[in-house]
């Protein structure tokens, strides 16, 4: 089994973290410090009460005065930043011992800065070069909502490919496990000025975050994300990826005109035969396999986007659909194409399974085909 995520903030860890602290805390009794945030408590807490809770006991360690304990954070930043010279690497997120000492700190920002407004954003700008600070940011969008958004603005021509980033992902109308944004979810207009500004970003990482703000804004205003697809497809190919990619929800949920615009069309033609469930009982940990044969009755080429349906049984007794992609591609001319697939019921952490009848059920160009029913057994 892999380590918990949490265990990074080990013991190790803290005689690193101690030793660059007393640059700038030169009286730090570093003892003390990691005594009273490996607490009998210590074990018990997951990754994000521990990040919080290593931010309170910082706190007691740092200046009283938040200006002045911002500037103890900024000037252990710019030591790392000199030590750790290739601290980020863009592409494949290389961020060495900075990432967790971002999660430290921009929880800092979080916890202690909401409001002193100008000195907690020169510190997110800064911190958010070693780690991500979208989740600070919407605290303080949801009370600064001019002034944040004239600001991730900003950011976004930002020469540093983190600040950039951030102008993106920090304002994601649903950014997963972050601070709903009610205000970005009625009207992302605001948004839009940042998305136009990075949408060529020479980082894939910051064009990934750009693909995610619109399928976040896809799933509330669905006519911005289609107006925006109509204007930049076939800008480029980085930007019709950030498109398509943006497009995802609205590709799973069928949406006609979206399927248009990515040349899926009618499945008029189209149809399947023998479909078989080879585990009709699957047994959590091992996987459901099915397989059909797609038929491509036309008399031309067609474009198709194969996706099949899980109804997953819910605790109170319902069923409550997901979409999993297959592929998309072109079928020749009156084919016919032996499809199989195997879907997993391992266990993880993201989804609880329930017992009891499930279905599955094969989607071509967003339309669903007959359900078949299988048992997920213990």
């Amino acid at each position: 089994m892999a380590e918990p995520f949490k265990n990074m903030y080990n013991q190790q860890f803290f005689d690193r973290f101690t030793k660059d602290l007393k640059r700038v805390i030169n009286d730090l009794d570093d003892r003390e410090f990691v005594s009273q945030i490996m607490d009998d408590e210590w074990e018990n807490r997951e990754l994000k009460q521990r990040v919080a809770h290593i931010t309170t006991v910082l706190k007691r360690f740092l200046p009283a005065d938040y200006k002045e304990a911002i500037a103890k954070i900024l000037e252990l930043l710019d030591y790392v930043e000199k030590t750790q010279p290739n601290f980020s690497i863009i592409d494949d997120m290389k961020f060495g011992l900075t990432l967790e000492y971002g999660a430290i700190l921009d929880n800092y920002v979080e916890q202690f800065g909401l409001d002193d407004y100008e000195t907690s954003i020169k510190a997110i700008e800064k911190i958010t070069r070693f780690t991500s600070c979208e989740f600070v940011t919407h605290p303080f969008i949801i009370k600064y909502p001019d002034k944040m958004m004239a600001q991730m603005l900003l950011w976004s021509k930002h020469e540093h490919w983190g600040v950039r980033r951030l102008a993106s992902e920090g304002c994601r109308p649903r950014l997963p496990w972050a601070m709903a944004l009610p205000g970005l979810k009625k009207d992302p207009t605001p948004i839009i000025p940042i998305l136009e500004n990075l949408k060529n970003d020479p980082a894939r990482f910051v064009r990934l975050s750009v693909a995610n703000n619109l399928n976040d804004i896809a799933k509330d205003n669905p006519e911005i994300v289609i107006d925006l697809v109509k204007k930049w497809h076939g800008e480029s190919k980085e930007v019709d990826w950030i498109i398509k990619h943006g497009c995802r929800t609205l590709l799973k949920q069928g949406n006609p005109e979206v399927m248009g615009l990515f040349g899926l069309g009618s499945a008029k033609y189209i149809s399947i035969e023998d479909f078989q469930i080879s585990t009709p009982e699957v047994k959590v940990g091992n996987s459901l396999e099915f397989s059909f044969k797609l038929l491509n009755n036309s008399d031309a080429k067609t474009k198709i986007r194969l996706e099949y349906d899980i109804y997953y049984q819910k605790a109170n007794g319902t069923l409550a659909k997901k979409v999993h992609k297959i592929s998309e591609k072109e079928y020749t001319a009156n084919s016919t194409t032996k499809i199989t697939r195997k879907h997993s019921f391992k266990v993880v952490t993201t989804r609880t399974f329930h017992l009891g009848l499930h279905q599955v059920a094969v989607i071509i160009n967003g339309n669903e085909f007959e359900k078949y029913d299988f048992e997920l057994v213990g």
